[in-house]
């Protein structure tokens, strides 16, 4: 697994402003993770890591076909916009996003990763987790699903029984036997079931899903039919037994408006917005609408979950089982231990790279 080497920028008095190093990590998968468009085994993922010379902040972005990110392309946007970087201030993370974000309008994936490790350092210079810079407890905290890709209904079975106890199933669908796959499931639980077609439904497919899968104990349907088909998406929106959750039809913050009289609510994923900072302005403008709020992952290690894992107070609904999907992870942090996180000790989102993955 490659690391990309470092870079520097030093004061008039010589000393460290802030180091950028790039870390670039090939996840590998318990299992075959199938959605409606593609299946995966290994997860690429990019990890930025922001230094003083004392403290280490970490951030995540993993690579993702559909929205034509990789890790090669992350790593040339940032390597071009470093100068700039390690000239800015460790203190204030959402005064990096504002000065980077205009020059990666072209890459939140890298975006994000910048960010989440700005405001990692920021919290560990803090000595603060960021949940509590932020002026939030963690009194109220809504669990996590546990995702179960596509498969044969005997494997995905297999696969549910591999991880008993989770409250809520989140279970990917896009197929000819989708009402068949939960009544399987069904048989074999009676936690919460949330399901996904990650665009893979028509309009009238989605309706008529419904009004079955509101018996089977769903609670919602995420992002039905192509992110394009607004017409589409109105008209299940009037009459859907179901709630629905906008996933690809709500990339950046501009998407919160146009979700407000198409679903109920908003899967928010950091990597795909840029990363905490314009998140938790999604996070307030949906709330502002009336809409539920989810934040997502994309098969992120240890370090990306501790990221989302800050934003729990603010959500009512979560889907942070990215690292639980992995055979191995790279670091440690927030876990997530049957749907329930259990937050880390240290301070800034609290992830920390294990020692073997990191260059002097």
């Amino acid at each position: 697994m490659p690391t990309f080497s470092p870079g520097c920028t030093r004061l008039a008095d010589g000393s460290d402003l802030l180091k950028l190093r790039l870390h670039h990590f090939d996840l590998p998968l318990r299992h075959v993770f199938t959605i409606s468009r593609e299946s995966i085994s290994v997860q690429p993922t990019l990890i930025v890591e922001l230094s003083d010379g004392e403290h280490r902040g970490f951030g995540e972005a993993t690579a993702n076909a559909y929205y034509g990110a990789t890790v090669e392309r992350m790593v040339a946007d940032l390597r071009s916009l470093q100068d700039e970087i390690e000239a800015h201030s460790s203190s204030d993370p959402e005064s990096l996003w504002d000065q980077i974000g205009l020059r990666l309008t072209d890459d939140f994936f890298a975006l994000c990763a910048l960010d989440q490790a700005a405001h990692d350092l920021h919290g560990k210079l803090k000595n603060k987790p960021l949940h509590q810079i932020w002026g939030q407890t963690l009194d109220q905290c809504p669990v996590s699903n546990f995702t179960i890709g596509i498969d044969r209904v005997e494997v995905m079975i297999e696969k549910l029984q591999e991880v008993p106890g989770w409250p809520v199933y989140k279970i990917k669908l896009g197929t000819a036997q989708d009402l068949e796959i939960i009544e399987a499931l069904r048989k074999h639980t009676d936690a919460t079931f949330r399901v996904d077609a990650n665009c893979g439904w028509s309009a009238q497919e989605t309706i008529d899903n419904s009004a079955r899968l509101v018996d089977l104990g769903v609670e919602f349907i995420e992002q039905p039919l192509p992110a394009d088909d607004w017409e589409g998406q109105r008209r299940v929106f009037e009459n859907s037994s179901l709630p629905l959750i906008a996933d690809e039809s709500c990339i950046l913050e501009a998407d919160v408006a146009a979700c407000e009289q198409a679903f109920h609510g908003v899967n928010i994923k950091l990597v795909k917005c840029g990363g905490l900072t314009p998140a938790r302005r999604m996070i307030r403008d949906a709330k502002s609408r009336g809409l539920k709020v989810m934040v997502g992952c994309m098969t992120e290690s240890t370090v990306g979950i501790s990221a989302i894992a800050q934003l729990l107070p603010e959500l009512d609904y979560v889907d942070m089982d990215g690292a639980a999907l992995l055979s191995r992870d790279i670091a440690r942090g927030a876990t997530v231990v049957q749907g329930r996180c259990q937050f880390p000790t240290g301070n800034g989102s609290g992830a920390e790279l294990f020692e073997d993955n990191l260059i002097p």
